[in-house]
């Protein structure tokens, strides 16, 4: 727990009935004596017969009583009976799946006491809960979306693939793009598998020490026909060596993701620069594009899962790339930033602990 977190709750008010209240009652019940022996003393001075002075300590003690009674009561009520109808009613309405509710604590921030805390806890729950059925919705909505396509491509070319008047290049032709939506599903249910797991740390990273250059080459080797194809000016500055210590084939998907992505959203003759340097501590290595860029309104989303800037999905790809990178990363220790100014390019920064440098343990 942070400092600062220490110091706010040891701020917060232990005990709901405080000790100045209990001094109240005391101070009550010392002046209510007073006063019956006042009374006694007033009616023995009057020569009050015994039926008077028998009666009216009885009914002054009796008010006295129901005063204290009624005033009791009420604190009760005011400081446990309300605030936990108000809780009880919330928490049947979240049961039945109603994530707006929200209960107001009962004092203001410098006057906070245990059930206040409980009450903004139990807010922030409710305000979680609500975010989880937010995105699990919007999970099935895009899964459906992403999955519907491939599937209605399968299913049309498979039903074309049956007519006998088929010429051989036409029926090649349609024979591929059942590949190509086929390996789209794949690579689609894959993805989703993998994030489940990473998330879950099913998969438990098996880190050690390598070279990330040698890594980085290898991987940028692998996209020499898209580049070509695409005919864009590939630019790299990579040191000789740099050493650091993760999981060799979860970073592997780092590196594929970010590069993909980089040649995927640069036009035909842009470039893509790929930049490693290193310092005692870090290994940095930005991946950097003229693409099409990234709109300010979607940065704070791109590493959502299935969450695509070109709503139209017209991009190949389904929105999970940039998830498992943030995933993976965060299981080595790393950290991801991005830079991007709309029709301009993109940047994307990760920063890695060196081999024996703050390294994670697993």
């Amino acid at each position: 727990m942070k400092k600062n977190q220490v110091n706010y709750y040891a701020r917060i008010k232990e005990r709901r009935f405080t000790l100045s209240l209990f001094a109240i009652y005391c101070g009550i019940l010392l002046l209510m004596s007073g006063i019956h022996t006042g009374l006694i003393v007033l009616m023995n001075d009057l020569h009050c017969n015994v039926f008077i002075q028998s009666t009216v300590p009885i009914l002054y003690w009796g008010l006295a009583a129901l005063g204290i009674t009624i005033f009791t009561r009420k604190r009760v009520k005011d400081t446990y009976e309300i605030p936990l109808h108000s809780m009880a009613e919330a928490t049947g309405k979240v049961a039945r799946g109603d994530f707006s509710v929200y209960v107001p604590p009962l004092h203001t921030a410098d006057k906070l006491d245990y059930l206040d805390i409980m009450i903004m806890d139990f807010n922030k729950m409710v305000e979680e809960l609500g975010s989880i059925e937010t995105l699990k919705t919007d999970f099935v909505s895009n899964v459906s979306h992403e999955m519907k396509t491939p599937i209605a491509v399968i299913k049309n070319y498979a039903e074309i693939l049956q007519l006998e008047q088929i010429e051989d290049e036409a029926r090649k032709e349609y024979a591929n793009s059942i590949e190509n939506a086929a390996t789209r599903l794949s690579n689609l249910i894959s993805n989703i598998l993998k994030l489940n797991k990473l998330e879950n740390q099913s998969i438990l990273p098996e880190t050690e020490d390598y070279d990330l250059c040698r890594q980085l080459c290898e991987c940028i080797l692998q996209f020499e026909d898209a580049w070509d194809e695409k005919e864009i000016e590939l630019d790299t500055r990579i040191e000789d060596a740099a050493m650091v210590k993760a999981d060799a084939n979860l970073m592997e998907l780092v590196w594929n993701n970010l590069i993909s992505n980089a040649i995927k959203f640069t036009g035909k003759g842009g470039s893509v620069t790929i930049c490693q340097t290193s310092d005692e501590s870090h290994i940095i290595v930005a991946v950097s594009d003229t693409g099409c860029g990234i709109a300010k309104e979607n940065m704070n989303h791109i590493f959502d899962k299935f969450y695509q800037g070109d709503t139209s999905h017209s991009k190949e790809g389904n929105g999970l790339g940039l998830a498992l990178v943030k995933r993976v990363l965060e299981l080595m220790d790393g950290d991801i930033q991005v830079v991007s100014e709309e029709g301009k390019g993109s940047t994307f920064t990760v920063t890695l602990p060196v081999a024996g440098v703050g390294s994670h343990e697993f």
